[in-house]
């Protein structure tokens, strides 16, 4: 169901967004399509991930297509539940509705001025991937088959790993010093790779595993300790090692244009 709703978000001015729950990939993506052309208009940084989780989602798209997964219909439904937390969040959040604190955390640090683009993908990727992807992955097993989605669920660790690279394309377009500085230390990489392809697979994986587990009247509370613990990790995403800060700062001071011109060069890179 879609709904043209204004919603106040919180340090920006209104913005017009398309309220859905999507049941299709391709309302995932029109979904995307009116976040970020909010996000442009409002200069808001909450549209480089979704720049990022768009083209995440066109490559399902195009891998169900070509017969890449052992069960394509599920793989729709599961990419159809695993976004549909993200794009309740970012409703909820925009409308002053409670969100898991995982989201909550990501939306309110994404207002930091101080933050570089890549601290905002990591936000969101921590927040989607390691409490979302769980959750989701459970509720499209059913309570006995999720053991069979796991060749699957692998797969799609697999076309995360392969927007590494994209993502770094990117970042060296809004700061032209990044491949310097990754020929310099690795430690920049090093941090995409942790939040996306180990995470996912490991900590996502082992997250459904327990929570498959668990009782169905005990769930609800170990989604909360997973999203108490998740949120924290955010603390790790704002302040880094000593290297890390040191990058961040010469990628702040020298980042190119503004959210809305960032977003565009996400949207162009990544297509």
């Amino acid at each position: 169901m879609r709904e043209e709703v204004v919603y106040p978000y919180l340090g920006f001015s209104t913005p017009t967004i398309l309220r859905m729950t999507a049941t299709t990939i391709d309302e995932v993506i029109a979904a995307l399509d009116e976040i970020i052309r909010s996000a442009k208009e409002t200069e808001n940084p909450l549209g480089y991930f979704a720049a990022l989780y768009r083209k995440v989602t066109i490559r399902v798209k195009e891998k169900i297509a070509e017969g890449y997964f052992d069960d394509g219909a599920r793989m729709e439904r599961l990419d159809v539940i695993f976004a549909n937390r993200y794009l309740e969040a970012y409703a909820a959040y925009q409308s002053g509705r409670p969100t898991t604190d995982a989201w909550r955390e990501a939306f309110v640090s994404g207002k930091n001025p101080k933050l570089i683009v890549l601290q905002h993908l990591l936000l969101g990727m921590n927040a989607h991937i390691n409490l979302d992807l769980g959750i989701a992955a459970v509720e499209v097993s059913g309570d006995d088959d999720l053991e069979g989605l796991h060749n699957d669920f692998n797969k799609i660790n697999s076309i995360l790993s392969s927007l590494v690279e994209d993502i770094q394309g990117c970042l060296s377009r809004i700061w032209p010093g990044l491949v310097w500085i990754l020929k310099l230390t690795r430690r920049a990489d090093d941090l995409i790779v942790d939040f996306s392809m180990e995470v996912a697979r490991d900590g996502a994986w082992k997250f459904a595993r327990e929570l498959n587990a668990e009782r169905a009247d005990r769930r609800p509370a170990a989604i909360r300790n997973r999203d108490q613990k998740i949120a924290r990790l955010v603390r790790v995403i704002l302040a880094p090692g000593w290297v890390e800060r040191t990058v961040i700062r010469l990628v702040r001071w020298t980042e190119l244009g503004r959210p809305a011109q960032k977003i565009t060069i996400l949207e162009e890179a990544l297509d």
